[in-house]
């Protein structure tokens, strides 16, 4: 498989996701790391943007709330290369009824190459890496092959 690039600037594109029972974790996280954050241009569901942009007074690009399709939402972003990386606080104790929502989310981000932090101490260290600052290139497979063989099958 052939691989491609895809740029991220220095100024990166983040989604912050978290599910209820982790909302104030990621609250807490999120005014601790405020200046930083205010740096880069914020994605997040529903409920979790609300929060941030009060909590925080930063401008949050709010989706859906996550079981009314915003993990999708931020999933098509990833796909279409307007999501940098993410930050999910997720609860992996709790049964949650769009759970397949949420794995397919997790399985889009691998799919694209996608940095993810899935608690706290990834998040802390993801943030704090030199690269938060610095111009990136994601390496992705590049799907146009098996894109151009996907239009040729007769519908």
């Amino acid at each position: 498989m052939r691989y491609k690039t895809i740029p991220m600037d220095q100024r990166k594109k983040i989604a912050l996701v978290a599910h209820d029972n982790k909302k104030n974790d990621l609250l807490e996280w999120a005014r601790f790391n405020k200046d930083l954050l205010a740096q880069h241009d914020l994605y997040a569901t529903g409920t979790t943007g609300k929060l941030l942009e009060q909590e925080l007074g930063i401008e949050i690009v709010k989706l859906q709330s996550g079981p009314l399709g915003g993990d999708q939402q931020i999933g098509s972003k990833i796909a279409e290369g307007e999501i940098d990386f993410m930050i999910f606080f997720w609860d992996p104790l709790e049964p949650l009824p769009h759970d397949t929502d949420v794995k397919a989310l997790l399985r889009i981000a691998v799919v694209w190459n996608i940095p993810v932090a899935c608690n706290r101490s990834s998040a802390d260290f993801m943030i704090s890496s030199s690269l938060m600052t610095e111009e990136y290139e994601r390496i992705v497979p590049d799907y146009s092959d098996y894109r151009a063989w996907m239009k040729s099958i007769p519908k």
